[in-house]
């Protein structure tokens, strides 16, 4: 028999293995442990695709559907989206439901978003350096977090398109406010903080009212919706996606020297760059889709090739990460080669949406803008990270640059490469029940809150006062709809 100091030598070894293993265990049991409560809170609302009844060859026939086209209206789920999307998700382009008022909307996002070619990856590149020799001058060696580190770049790009002039920075910093509190909610690192999405309204009202906004805004949008709407597709949703889209890139080329040195060489000395660049980008879109499930509603029966239908208020869940894992050799390998060897049009690949359901309204203008940011980023640094790259990113893109005329030795690399691996790996440790705890909770909060539910119990899908009669709905007075 073990000795009683034995045994407590014993107890003790293990308790420091079981502290020493915690990165290794804790967080991905956390997540499985969240899914189950989310999957308990919202209950079986939804049908998910691609599944056994919709493989990955038809899910992009009923993705496309034209009865697949509800918004928000009737679906529970809904009112998650507007409480993260809140103030003003009743005017989000995302979530208006077809009609006239969306197809104006629609509209001036188009002429907001119009430009050359040219002149927008002017503008992104112009917008791109002065960020980054403002926030990085002086420095050598810098340790950043990506998604920060790109999003004020976004801020003053956005801000030119739709201002047409520079962006001050105090505007930049209720943009970036605003921005950052919205993805920061999503992904349950923090909770919302309505305050300082609230200061960015009233900016832009103010600019609205006293004419400084240089575009025809949607006339069936009151003052206060048109504030809403810039700041829902604008200076949140593009701002939000576009630095997320840049931190993926960044980070796929930290991770992948020999792709970045290829990059870095520059248009001028290989004739394939854009081609390759084009590669890399869709390589990694489909690694690393920005849009996570796109929910719609089923307008009408939607029928099946199995002869089963889809009933009409089916909530259909179009999951990109699955679809995107789909049809391809190694697909969980990064290979800008294969694009190469296969069509975007031929793959399983919707990085901006379907084309025949409401795509992403940048999706001729993301690539353009991301090259030229790119581009100035390598004509400044080289980058390094070894740290966990997953779809949601809540590391936010840890990476280490270094001035591309002040490199250093590989073995401070290495070093620098090793701590920031251990130091993700000990976030997670913290950071997964962070996300737990204030996800279930904001889960809850806007079940209870039903934003969207109580939206249309009083509104129709145009946005009009319903009757007084429908008025009466129980629970439906004094909605704080916004969240």
């Amino acid at each position: 028999m073990l000795s009683a100091a034995t045994a407590g030598r014993a107890k003790r070894v293990a308790a420091v293995c079981v502290v020493l293993s915690t990165p290794y265990w804790l967080p991905s049991s956390i997540v499985a442990l969240r899914r189950r409560v989310f999957a308990r809170i919202n209950g079986d609302e939804g049908v998910s695709f691609p599944d056994d009844a919709v493989d990955a060859e038809r899910f992009e026939k009923v993705y496309a559907h034209p009865a697949a086209n509800g918004r928000s209206r009737g679906a529970a789920l809904s009112d998650l989206f507007w409480y993260w999307l809140a103030p003003g998700p009743e005017v989000h382009q995302e979530h208006l439901e077809p009609g006239p008022r969306y197809d104006e909307v629609a509209r001036t996002t188009l002429a907001i978003l119009a430009g050359t070619s040219q002149d927008l990856s002017a503008a992104a590149a112009r917008c791109t350096a002065a960020v980054l020799d403002e926030l990085l001058a002086g420095r050598t060696v810098s340790l950043v977090r990506l998604r920060d580190l790109m999003m004020p770049v976004w801020a003053e790009f956005f801000y030119e398109l739709v201002f047409r002039e520079k962006c001050p920075k105090h505007a930049r910093r209720l943009i970036t406010g605003n921005a950052d509190d919205v993805v920061s909610a999503l992904k349950g690192t923090r909770l919302r903080h309505m305050a300082r999405r609230d200061r960015l309204t009233r900016y832009l009202r103010r600019r609205i009212a006293a004419g400084h906004v240089p575009h025809e805004l949607p006339g069936r949008l009151s003052l206060q919706e048109q504030a809403y709407y810039l700041q829902g597709a604008f200076f949140n949703t593009a701002v939000v996606q576009m630095s997320e889209g840049m931190a993926h890139l960044l980070l796929t080329l930290a991770e992948h020297r020999d792709v970045q040195r290829r990059l870095a060489v520059g248009p001028d000395a290989a004739a394939d760059d854009d081609r390759y660049f084009s590669n890399v980008l869709n390589e990694t879109l489909r690694l690393y889709p920005l849009f996570g499930v796109a929910h719609r509603i089923a307008t009408d029966e939607i029928p099946l090739d199995d002869g089963t239908v889809l009933p009409r208020g089916s909530v259909l869940l179009f999951s990109y990460p699955d679809y995107h894992a789909t049809g391809y050799d190694d697909p969980t390998v990064f290979d800008p080669g294969r694009w190469d060897r296969v069509h975007a049009r031929d793959a399983h690949h919707i990085p901006f949406g379907m084309a025949a359901n409401r795509p992403c309204p940048a999706w001729r203008l993301a690539p353009l803008v991301m090259r030229a940011a790119t581009r100035e980023v390598l004509r400044r640094f080289t980058l390094d990270s070894a740290v966990a790259h997953t779809r949601s990113l809540p590391n936010r893109g840890p990476c280490l640059l270094v001035r591309r005329n002040h490199p250093l030795p590989a073995y401070r690399v290495a070093a620098v490469r090793a701590f920031l691996r251990i130091r993700d790996r000990w976030e997670d440790v913290w950071r997964a029940p962070v996300q737990l705890a204030l996800s279930t909770w904001m889960v809850l909060d806007a079940r209870r809150r039903r934003p969207a539910a109580r939206y249309f119990a009083v509104h129709d899908t145009e946005g009009r006062p319903l009757s007084a009669s429908t008025n009466s709905t129980e629970g439906a007075k004094g909605c704080p709809y916004g969240g």
